[in-house]
């Protein structure tokens, strides 16, 4: 196992211990992990133009490392000229080495890519434990070849964990790096 991500072994040795300490667990097994990172991708206009979802698949396969899976309309929807069954999305889900293979490229290359950014909000946890991050351009990531994108698209990206509590999800992917920015209640 000498292919162990450089993310999962800082996880086991530093990242835990530190959860141990900060929220006094009696049990490593009660310490909150990743469990999966789900990228997805809406289409828009790919019901007209095939050659659209292909560039899109290409594309998401291209950052996930896998092959993404197309996400069909469940009903029509007039007003969006959608019928039951077009193709409306994207989605893949990272686990285990590719998971953390893809965190690591993403907080410590495609973030700092990022036109005007001042940091992750911490106002994104849903009260379970996740957090969800739009991304406005693939183009960050830096397998996209530039001069082939023939549109930038955006995403969003969903780091489920298995705490509890967001306060601990926080404290989890502070740990891995992600670069939060204290935002003032109004």
């Amino acid at each position: 196992m000498s292919n162990i991500p450089s993310l999962q072994k800082k996880f086991k040795e530093e990242i835990t211990p530190a959860l141990i300490k900060t929220f006094g667990y009696k049990n490593v097994m009660q310490v909150p992990k990743l469990t999966k990172i789900t990228l997805s991708l809406g289409l828009g206009t790919a019901r007209e133009d095939k050659g659209k979802l292909e560039s899109a698949l290409n594309d998401l396969t291209t950052i996930a490392g896998q092959k993404p899976v197309i996400t069909y309309a469940k009903k029509a929807i007039s007003n969006f000229k959608i019928r039951k069954g077009d193709p409306v999305g994207l989605m893949v889900t990272l686990r285990n080495v590719n998971m953390y293979e893809f965190l690591n490229r993403f907080i410590n290359v495609a973030l700092p890519r990022v036109r005007d950014f001042n940091g992750l909000s911490d106002k994104a946890f849903d009260g379970q434990g996740n957090y969800s991050i739009g991304i406005t351009e693939q183009i960050i990531f830096p397998e996209i070849d530039y001069d082939k994108v023939d549109e930038v698209r955006g995403m969003n990206i969903t780091f489920t964990t298995s705490a509890n509590k967001d306060q601990e999800a926080y404290e989890l992917l502070k740990g891995f790096g992600f670069p939060f920015v204290r935002r003032e209640e109004k």
